[in-house]
Order: C-alpha cells, then structure tokens, then sequence
C-alpha cells in the first residue's frame, strides 16, 4: 500500500486534474444536460471503470505497447475516433427526431450510457499513457505490490473525479431541467452533444503522441 504521504499528495495532484476543464468533464456535462442525471452519472462510471482497465493495464505492462509498437498506438487511437463520430451521427440524428413534433427527446438506459462512457475510454491510448506518465512519480517498490499501488491510485484518482465530476453533473442536469420545456433547448443540447463527440473525435485523430 502506498504510504499516507505519498497518497495525499497525489489526492491533491489528482483534485487539481480533476477541477481542469477536460474532455471527460465536458462529455458527462453536455450528456447530463441533453438526457439527464442518470445518463450522466452512468456515462461518468464507464469512463472510470475504463480508467481502472487501463491502470490494469499499465500494471500488467500492456500499455508499454504503445510505446514500443507506434502502429499499435495509432490503430487504437482511430479506432477512438471513428467511434466518437459514429456517437456524433447518433446525437445529430436524435437532434432532428426531437425537432419534430410527433416525437419527444430521446431517452437511453443508464447500460447504453455506460458502455459509451467505458467505450470511449478504453479506445483512448492518451489514456494509458497518462496513467504510465503520472502513476509511476508515485509508486515505491518497497511498500509492496505495485499491481495492488496503481489500483489504489485509480481509485484514488476516481472518487476525486466523482467527487467534481458530479457536481457537473448535478448542476448541468438540473439547468436542463429548468429548461427542458423549451423544444429548441432539447435540440441543442443533442446538437451539443453532437459537436463534443465530433471534438473529441478530431482532437484524438490530430493530437501528436506525447
């Protein structure tokens, strides 16, 4: 187990990552205002459930794969891509069913949600390489298992970003609330949605490996 030291000063390495606006943050906001709390929260604990796959990863030495085979790095991170704007399609398309008149807004089970968020995740290798850039600073051979260490970091590192992300997710559900009288809103709240999936997308596709 890592020393109590050690942990707090990654608690507070991992509430200053989680308070920077980022890609994770922006996807439970835009997915909590467009089809409420639940399919905020449920898309939040795929993507941390993805987040404990790659720390696994790292442990197992997997994720050293992208370093040592870039094709390997580069097929994954298409993949990402090509599901994010296939998410896109999905949200423009539940945009211009909520237009008409004969149709209301979409709704989707908190499963669909979580398998998105844990989806987009896992088809992320940004992901596992910010876990092997950040875990490694905080790992002491000599306090035992490091499997056991990483685990315990992630968890660390998810209870904070539930923690924040929550709160996003609470205030973002409830503005939609407020506004979800308004046809026009339903439609843009998909169509935001839309264009984060796309943003993502692109951002994954055009980013350098770092």
């Amino acid at each position: 187990m890592p020393e109590l030291s050690t942990l707090f000063v990654f608690a507070l390495a991992s509430l200053a990552l989680a308070v920077t606006p980022g890609p994770d943050m922006l996807l439970v906001a835009s997915r909590s205002a467009s089809q409420g709390r639940a399919a905020g929260f449920a898309s939040l604990a795929g993507i941390q459930t993805g987040l404990f796959c790659h720390a696994l990863a790292a442990a197992l030495g997997l994720s050293q794969l992208f370093l040592a085979v870039p094709i390997a790095y580069d097929a994954l991170r298409y993949a990402g891509a090509a599901y994010l704007l296939f998410l896109a399609w999905q949200a423009f398309r539940s945009g211009e069913a909520t237009a008409r008149p004969t149709n209301s807004a979409p709704r989707h089970s908190a499963g669909r949600m979580f398998r998105q968020g844990l989806l987009t995740n896992l088809l992320n290798p940004k992901v596992a390489l910010f876990v092997l850039a950040l875990f490694p600073q905080f790992l002491r051979p000599e306090a035992g298992s490091v499997t056991l260490q990483i685990l315990v970091l992630a968890t660390v590192l998810n209870v904070i970003g539930l923690a924040v992300n929550g709160l996003v997710i609470l205030a973002a559900s409830r503005m939609a609330l407020r506004l979800s009288g308004r046809g026009r809103f339903r439609r843009f709240s998909q169509a935001f949605l839309g264009v984060v999936f796309a943003g993502l997308a692109l951002r994954l596709v055009l980013d350098e490996r770092r």
